[in-house]
């Protein structure tokens, strides 16, 4: 058996730039971090050696490739030409909650395959095939940032040039500024799941054709590079303007983006003491993330009461193979159908 762990990723400015209609005009960049909340994906020898097994959220049972329902497993099985398996995925959190799930997948089980086939790929090389994979091969409407914060952990600034090119920059703190900015930041559950599709089509059309909200996202590419050089100056407590600024921004990009359940539980925590916030993902709902100063924490916690808080720490490892045990699978191999 083999397994894999990938974590999912917070966005905090940027987002939306990451989308190829905008970037290879402008170029685009976010800051984001992976967190230490993962998607496990495990792999063993099918008892039926030319079957397919697959455990996600629903269970196929197939005898070829083509039939295999999941787009990802399907695309990604044929790159890496893997047959006859038993594979299993676990989360720690739901899908469609804007924390980059699919993108985890799709990094996760490329890792996976690679281990698999006794092949090696760097982080980068396996979230420039995971945009392949869901980008090109399956015409996800979705940008680049999700499997590049997923693959190589930690708090980055990524960029996207014009002509593709992808730089994840490590953002380095003292140690008490990652504790200082870790112990601020809190995320709650609105108890909503979104499809990032629709979102993400209406907001690529209007970036594309809507000067004011083309705008808009230079200004939020501006606040990420804003983050960074604050960041790097030890400046934690400007994360709670810059992610106030980019929601108001990220709001007008496109109609599903808010709602008024989403703005009223915003305005209660601002209202609490949060400096600043952002729902994360494409919108419509999934997790709120604020930047409280410690002092005004438990006031937020009490107003947003009716929501589900989820403590989180950064995760710096990106994805990972955690088990691996390729001698006994194949000591076992030859006993099957």
């Amino acid at each position: 058996m083999i397994i894999t762990r990938t974590p999912f990723r917070v966005s905090f400015a940027g987002g939306g730039s990451d989308l190829a209609n905008y970037y290879e005009k402008f170029g685009g960049a976010v800051v984001s971090t992976a967190i230490n909340k993962y998607v496990y994906l495990s792999m063993h020898p099918y008892f039926f050696k030319n079957e397919y097994l697959l455990k996600y959220s629903k269970t196929e049972h197939v005898s070829s490739l083509e039939e295999i329902e999941h787009p990802i497993i399907r695309e990604v099985f044929k790159l890496y030409n893997i047959k006859g398996v038993n594979l299993s995925s676990d989360a720690d959190i739901p899908a469609g909650t804007g924390l980059a799930s699919s993108s985890a997948f799709a990094v996760g089980l490329i890792h996976l395959c690679n281990a698999w086939n006794g092949t090696y790929l760097e982080k980068e090389q396996i979230a420039a095939q995971a945009c392949q994979v869901e980008i090109d091969l399956l015409k996800e409407p979705i940008g680049k940032q999700d499997q590049y914060a997923c693959a190589c952990g930690g708090l980055n600034f990524i960029e996207f040039e014009q002509n593709g090119q992808v730089n994840v920059e490590k953002i380095y703190l003292p140690q008490d500024g990652y504790e200082k900015l870790q112990k601020n930041l809190l995320l709650f559950y609105t108890g909503k799941t979104h499809k990032a599709g629709d979102i993400l089509q209406e907001q690529k059309k209007n970036t594309t054709e809507d000067a004011r909200k083309i705008e808009n996202l230079h200004k939020m590419v501006q606040l990420a590079k804003d983050l960074r050089t604050e960041l790097l100056h030890d400046r934690v407590d400007a994360m709670g303007e810059i992610l106030k600024t980019n929601w108001d921004l990220k709001k007008s990009l496109a109609s599903g983006v808010s709602n008024p359940f989403i703005d009223e539980c915003y305005e209660r925590a601002i209202k609490a003491g949060a400096a600043g916030g952002k729902l994360l993902g494409a919108g419509g709902g999934g997790f709120l993330l604020f930047y409280v100063d410690e002092s005004n924490q438990e006031k937020v916690r009490e107003t947003l009461s009716d929501l589900k808080e989820m403590p989180f720490m950064f995760d710096y490892k990106g994805t990972n193979v955690i088990y691996y045990n390729k001698a006994k699978m194949l000591e076992n191999n030859d006993d099957r159908f």
